[in-house]
């Protein structure tokens, strides 16, 4: 694979980054259409205080590598700060566990079954870009900036008032020169630059989309000690990582053959295969994480700085959740709760004092991305998304909620990572491994099926698929397999 660094030939911005007279005459027609009798003095006060938007999204982020979601090594007290001003979902998953795939459903709203990307290289059709939610913002009269990784071929031409993205997973150095700074850092540098052109006079929406703590894959050791992010180097030196759950060979062992032989389990030869690899990896990854959080709090104290922190929401995501050896596995893709579990973190200061530092545990998905920043600009979502707004989440708990959901993995490119999918409820998770390759239509038969009791197993160590005590169980979730996989499309 050929070096594509992440460098300033990457970038587009418009002529000019300031706000030209023809766009603020489009942003205040924007503003008369949405106040047909005229932009009055405070339908205009209304009009430009909907609030900025920054939402930050890390790469195979597993959910507790966070100290706000349990972890008591891991140093990220920038993020975990927005967490206790804002809210944190604890029951946050994504519906496909790959970057691409996942990034689509992020920006369309759609579960993978109806926006079609599968594999890599795909880029979102002009079409479907029309119908994210950076494409209505922009048509509201936000300005929308991209920084950072992208993932689906290339970003359309034309469409961002600022953006500065790499393809693929990106490279940590340029050109692997490692006297060049690090790019979490660098990230922050652009989307520091990009708030420096900010005035409040028009809102914005900013992506900053990390490669951290994704692997660099091109490396013999993918986690490198004096790589990770050299300014933290000596973080989580002198501590010791706890051993990830399920670990023992057993859960290893109860894998069908095809899954101790998948991509996951290669990549865990490289990554965890001793004590001491486990140890070094793991830092890495914490160490990556910490970059990240520093980097947040640099874009929080520039907020404050231009006077734009009061009405500004800020969100924290992950793509998709990630293994860490659990079941002596590493990567993600499938449908155990650590591969597609996320943290997701919505910090809004226009909030009530009562509804801060609050933990919701109703199921939020990364297809109710899209609707929720919509909703949070006072948008309706597009008739194409099938995601819902978090934001009456954010206001109450309401009684009616989603209580399931629809995991799909079609990845057709990749011999070495099967294809599954599943339906999860409260109770219940059904995973269906399929062959590789299977026609998206008909019904596909099982190469193997895994039941979990996830009220009585919360870590998923006892397949019951195979029980003769569970066949009434299992029937009802292969009917709600089928019904759920012909619902997304």
């Amino acid at each position: 694979m050929a070096k594509i660094p992440y460098s300033r030939a990457m970038k587009t911005e418009s002529p000019s980054v300031e706000k030209s007279s023809a766009a603020m005459f489009a942003w205040l027609l924007v503003g008369m259409i949405v106040h047909p009798f005229g932009l009055t003095a405070d339908a205009a006060e209304t009009s430009v205080r909907r609030p900025n938007i920054v939402f930050f999204l890390t790469d195979d982020q597993q959910a507790d590598a966070l100290g706000c979601y349990g972890n008591r090594i891991i140093r990220t007290p920038h993020v975990d700060a927005l967490a206790k001003a804002g809210v944190a979902f604890d029951k946050a998953f994504v519906t496909t566990a790959i970057c691409m795939t996942s990034r689509a459903s992020i920006l369309t709203g759609q579960y993978a079954a109806r926006h079609g990307i599968h594999g890599f290289r795909q880029p979102l059709s002009d079409a479907q870009f029309r119908e994210s939610y950076p494409a209505i913002l922009k048509r509201s009269g936000y300005r929308i900036a991209h920084v950072g990784k992208w993932h689906l071929d290339a970003p359309p031409a034309g469409e961002y008032d600022f953006l500065r993205w790499f393809r693929g997973t990106g490279w940590f150095y340029e050109n692997g020169d490692r006297k060049t700074s690090h790019l979490t850092g660098r990230l922050g540098n652009d989307a520091l630059e990009f708030l420096d052109g900010e005035d409040g006079s028009q809102p914005f929406c900013l992506t900053v989309a990390f490669k951290a703590p994704h692997v660099q894959d091109q490396w013999a050791n993918q986690y490198p000690y004096d790589r990770a992010d050299p300014r933290l180097v000596e973080l989580y030196r002198d501590v010791t990582i706890p051993d990830p759950k399920l670990n023992e060979p057993e859960f290893f062992d109860a894998l069908p053959e095809f899954l101790r032989d998948s991509e996951n389990r290669v990549r865990w030869g490289i990554r965890f295969v001793t004590r001491s690899r486990y140890q070094q990896s793991v830092k890495n990854y914490y160490r990556l994480l910490s970059g990240v959080d520093r980097e947040v709090g640099r874009v929080v104290a520039k907020l404050k700085e231009k006077g734009l922190a009061d009405n500004t929401v800020i969100i924290y995501m992950s793509d998709h959740g990630y293994y860490l050896g659990e079941r002596g596995l590493a990567g993600k893709w499938f449908a155990h709760d650590v591969s597609m579990r996320i943290p997701l973190i919505i910090h809004d200061p226009r909030a009530a004092p009562s509804r801060r530092g609050q933990r919701i545990d109703h199921v939020a998905l990364n297809i109710d991305l899209a609707p929720t920043i919509l909703g949070l600009a006072g948008l309706n979502k597009s008739d194409t998304m099938q995601g819902e707004s978090l934001v009456p989440l954010l206001n109450s708990r309401p009684a009616d909620w989603r209580t399931e959901f629809f995991y799909e993995h079609r990845l057709n490119t990749y011999k070495g990572i099967p294809q599954s999918e599943g339906v999860r409820t409260p109770r219940w998770k059904y995973i269906r491994w399929l062959s590789w390759n299977t026609p998206v239509d008909g019904s596909p038969p099982a190469l193997h099926e895994e039941l979990y009791d996830l009220g009585n197993d919360p870590d998923e160590a006892n397949n019951l698929a195979l029980s003769p005590t569970s066949g009434t169980q299992l029937e009802a979730m292969r009917t709600k397999w089928l019904a759920w996989r012909q619902r997304v499309r």
